[in-house]
């Protein structure tokens, strides 16, 4: 996996589209215009970080947010034919990348590599996209604990008198209207 990164790095196939602008506008070449919702069902990412995408996608223009119409709640996202166009562009280059570096290789080597890859991309979708998410433990900074296992003292109370009648302190022993201070 490490290597594909590289690949990304080294070569020029995302100077029109930065890789996230790009993985975001693929679903839209076959699917057309769709919810926020959809999009992150699509992508398996969190409703909240696809319309966070979603709002740097519209101001670079390359999708325009308009209401739903059955729902107005409901954002509809809709790539124009430039921000399709750009995305074919990037997903042309992708493609001549790696075409160029499976060149020497045979049609028996090409058909195990799409059987594999394909076998990783299942496994993927099944793990996270058509599962839902686990839900993590937070864990405390470094050097510190979980409130729940900090030894905290409780807060004193002030002391309740109504109409001058001490009341007992949960603590045992009595309170009185009008006590003297120990400072004074």
């Amino acid at each position: 996996m490490r290597n594909f990164e590289l690949l990304h790095r080294r070569t020029v196939v995302h100077d029109r589209l930065d890789r996230a602008q790009y993985l975001l506008l693929r679903p839209f070449s076959d699917g057309g215009p769709m919810t926020i919702t959809t999009l992150a069902c699509t992508l398996g990412l969190d409703p909240a970080t696809a319309g966070r995408q979603v709002s740097a996608l519209t101001a670079a223009s390359l999708v325009e947010s308009t209401a739903d119409l059955a729902d107005r709640r409901r954002r509809v996202v809709t790539p124009p034919a430039d921000g399709l166009r750009e995305m074919r562009v990037v997903r042309d280059r992708r493609t001549e990348s790696h075409a160029e570096l499976l060149g020497d290789w045979g049609p028996e080597e090409l058909r195990a590599l799409g059987t594999m890859l394909d076998r990783y991309n299942r496994a993927v979708t099944s793990r996270y996209l058509l599962t839902p998410p686990q839900r993590q433990p937070q864990m405390p900074p470094q050097g510190r604990r979980p409130a729940q296992e900090r030894r905290i003292p409780p807060r004193p109370r002030p002391p309740r008198v109504t109409d001058g009648v001490p009341h007992r302190s949960p603590h045992g022993g009595s309170l009185t209207a009008g006590a003297p201070s120990r400072s004074g």
